[in-house]
């Protein structure tokens, strides 16, 4: 059977936005259907099954939330110090917080992977594989600190997204006079990176 890759992709995204608001129970063939706006039926011709759709729906996410090219480039050509990692770190906030639903969706995929162990395998590459990727720019653009630098703000990071696209309201105020987020991210590259290059280099 010959498919669409453009009604594909809208499958997809209308995945992503079922697994944001429901939960991974939720996400069913019939659900997606209806979000996408198709027949009843069609989502089921173009996976082979749940699983099938949530791996799709992790690479959709990689590609909606990566850095746009045109950003990345013009960060690239600043001082490689801490304020550029700020920069950095705030680009990420940022995309976060434009997709909301793709980030959430992201945190659905997190809780499904606690109860499906092939799922679970999967997942755990690919973030694994973000990490590393992470690490590997880092120690390439020659940024302040190593791979434990890289480590503690991608879980400073992660704790801070999730807070603040799920309960805001526990951060706010808790630091007198820091706004959140971005009053937040400052903190965190402020504490975690050193200030001079090669501070502590793995």
């Amino acid at each position: 059977m010959v498919r669409n890759p453009e009604r594909r992709a809208g499958l997809v995204d209308a995945g992503v936005e079922v697994l944001a608001r429901e939960g991974a129970r939720g996400l069913t063939f019939r659900a997606v259907d209806a979000e996408a706006g198709v027949p009843v039926g069609t989502a089921s011709n173009y996976f082979t099954g749940r699983d099938d759709l949530l791996r799709q729906i992790d690479a959709r996410l990689h590609e909606r939330l990566a850095p746009d090219p045109e950003v990345l480039a013009g960060l690239l050509e600043l001082p490689r110090d801490r304020s550029l990692v700020g920069a950095f770190m705030h680009d990420l906030m940022g995309r976060a917080t434009r997709d909301r639903t793709g980030y959430l969706a992201l945190l659905e995929m997190r809780l499904e992977a606690t109860r499906r162990p092939e799922l679970r395998a999967s997942y755990t590459r690919s973030v694994r594989g973000d990490l590393e990727e992470g690490m590997e720019f880092h120690r390439a653009a020659g940024l302040p600190g190593g791979d434990e630098t890289v480590t503690v703000l991608y879980l400073a990071m992660l704790g801070l997204l999730l807070e603040h696209l799920t309960l805001p309201g526990v951060l706010d105020g808790v630091l007198p006079g820091v706004a959140v987020p971005e009053g937040m991210v400052e903190r965190i590259v402020a504490t975690v990176v050193p200030e001079a290059a090669g501070g502590d280099q793995a």
